[in-house]
C-alpha cells in the first residue's frame, strides 16, 4: 500500500468513526436515553436497577397522556420517574380515604400499591394550568411527587420522555404497558 493509499484509508476510518458519533449523539440526545430506576417510589410496576430506555420524540409530535410513566429532571443531574395522574387545565384533589379526584371525580385507577396516607398539597384542590402536569409515584406512600411542593407541577417542557421498555433485569424485559390494571 503506498502512502497515498493509507493517507485516504486513515481519513475513509476518521469519517466512518465521526459518522458513528454523530449518530449515536443524535439518537441519545434526541430520541432515546437508558435511564436506571433508583428507590421504591414506582413499585410494584418498576424496582430498584430496573434498566428502561426512555423515548424522547414521541412528545416532539404527540401530547402526553393520563397514566405515561414519564421521566424528569429533578435537581443535580436527577431524574425522577412517577406517572402521570392529573392533566392540563383538570382539578386535582385527594380526599382524607386516600381516593383521587380529577374534576371533582373519582379516578379509577389500579396502580397505587396501597391507599394514601398522605395527601399533601392535593388535599386542597389544585388547578392545573394549561401546561401542567400532576405527577404521582406507583408507591404511593413512599414517594416524592407532586404532592409534595419540592417536585410540585410538571411543566410540558419538563418532561423528558416517556419509558417505554424495560431492558433489564432479563426475565422482566419488555414493553412497559402504562393501561394495564385499569
Amino acid at each position: 500500500m503506498n502512502r497515498a493509499d493509507e493517507k485516504k484509508a486513515l481519513f475513509e476510518f476518521l469519517l466512518y468513526f465521526v459518522a458513528v458519533l454523530g449518530v449515536t449523539f443524535l439518537i441519545i440526545h434526541f430520541v432515546g436515553q437508558r435511564t436506571v430506576v433508583s428507590g421504591s417510589s414506582m413499585e410494584p410496576t418498576l424496582y430498584d436497577g430496573d434498566n428502561l430506555i426512555v423515548d424522547k420524540i414521541s412528545y416532539r409530535f404527540n401530547e402526553p397522556e393520563r397514566f405515561d410513566i414519564i421521566v424528569f429532571p429533578y435537581e443535580d443531574g436527577t431524574y425522577y420517574i412517577k406517572r402521570i395522574i392529573g392533566m392540563p387545565g383538570e382539578t386535582v384533589r385527594i380526599d382524607e380515604e386516600g381516593s383521587i379526584f380529577i374534576n371533582g371525580e373519582r379516578l379509577s385507577e389500579s396502580y397505587g400499591k396501597e391507599v394514601i396516607d398522605n395527601p399533601g398539597c392535593a388535599g386542597h384542590e389544585i388547578i392545573l394550568g394549561e401546561d401542567e402536569y400532576f405527577v404521582l409515584g406507583d408507591n404511593r406512600n413512599n414517594s416524592m411527587d407532586s404532592r409534595d411542593e419540592r417536585v410540585g407541577l410538571l411543566h410540558r417542557e419538563e418532561l423528558i420522555g416517556k419509558a417505554l421498555i424495560r431492558i433489564y433485569p432479563f426475565d422482566k424485559m419488555g414493553m412497559l404497558d402504562d393501561r394495564q390494571g385499569t
